[in-house]
């Protein structure tokens, strides 16, 4: 008999090392610039990010809007992103559905992080590993859907598999798997 499988509805799923955690932060170009040239970011305001590539494609139009324009991939230390999980005073978690690559909703939720204060300082200071930019990918994965290669666009998205949480942590976040 068939068993279906289904993905737990908030689960967070993530490219990743041993070490570090890959989110994706939608910025300005002279702001992805400064990143990309420094490898680091300038401290100021709230930042977003997201461990979904396709939550950031989506979010940011394909790189398409306003202060959007670019997308990079920021390799976070795993304490680091942990950190940011397990501290819900300068940092904001929400739940939000995950995208296909059409930007349709799906069943199923993904996390995002609004980092502000002393998670911003963190972030700036000491979590960030590496700065990427993968607007170009974004950018071919649009093109290729938009000419109906659909096969072609899949193999482009960055594997994520689901990010193991203690216990403790995920029920604090509200995930659930």
């Amino acid at each position: 008999m068939f068993e279906e499988q289904r993905v737990p509805d908030r689960q967070i799923r993530a490219a990743r090392t041993e070490t570090t955690v890959r989110v994706y932060q939608a910025c300005s170009p002279a702001v992805a610039d400064a990143a990309l040239g420094k490898q680091a970011f300038e401290r100021g305001g709230t930042v977003q990010v997201t461990p979904s590539f396709r939550g950031a494609a989506h979010r940011s139009g394909n790189g398409r809007e306003p202060g959007h324009e670019r997308i990079l991939a920021v390799d976070l230390t795993r304490e680091g992103f942990e950190w940011a999980l397990a501290h819900p005073g300068p940092v904001l978690v929400q739940w939000e559905p995950e995208r296909d690559l059409d930007h349709t909703a799906l069943n199923f939720q993904a996390i995002q992080l609004t980092l502000s204060g002393e998670a911003v300082d963190h972030y700036v200071d000491e979590w960030t590993t590496a700065v990427t930019d993968v607007t170009p990918v974004m950018r071919d994965i649009a093109g290729l859907l938009a000419t109906d290669q659909l096969h072609l666009a899949v193999k482009l998205v960055p594997y994520e598999p689901p990010y193991p949480l203690g216990e403790e942590l995920a029920k604090a976040i509200g995930a659930t798997g």
